[in-house]
């Protein structure tokens, strides 16, 4: 059984920084693709940052040069800083997952059959 448990949501102004964790478990980090996905109130879920299995990374417009992605293979968890956090960035924040090898979407929801349960991030102007 896959579970991904996400952390490290909260409150922040305009400016700010948060960390997400996300812990893995029936999942090996480091293998597959992995995923952060945001989903505000009345807009479809959207991809913010990918990275696979060699550590390779894609970001969304939106987000680069301020969040990065990573993960550590020894505590089995991803994580997403998030620098220079804006209003729109506010939204439910999911980790997700696939055991897949290759992957043409990676910025596709559907791509990925495993996720948390989310995280709020709130930014405030």
């Amino acid at each position: 059984l896959v579970q991904l448990v996400e952390s490290g949501g909260g409150s922040v102004q305009s400016g700010g920084s948060l960390r997400l964790s996300c812990a893995a478990s029936g999942f090996t980090i480091g293998t597959g693709y992995m995923g952060w996905f945001r989903q505000a109130p009345g807009k479809e879920r959207e991809g913010v940052a990918v990275i696979d299995s060699i550590s390779s990374t894609t970001y969304s417009d939106s987000v680069k040069g301020r969040f990065t992605i990573s993960q550590d293979n020894a505590k089995n968890t991803l994580y997403l800083q998030m620098n220079s956090l804006k209003p729109e960035d506010t939204a439910m924040y999911y980790c997700t997952a696939t055991t897949a090898s290759t992957l043409l979407t990676q910025m596709a929801p559907g791509s990925y059959p495993y996720w948390g349960q989310g995280t709020q991030v709130t930014v405030s102007s």
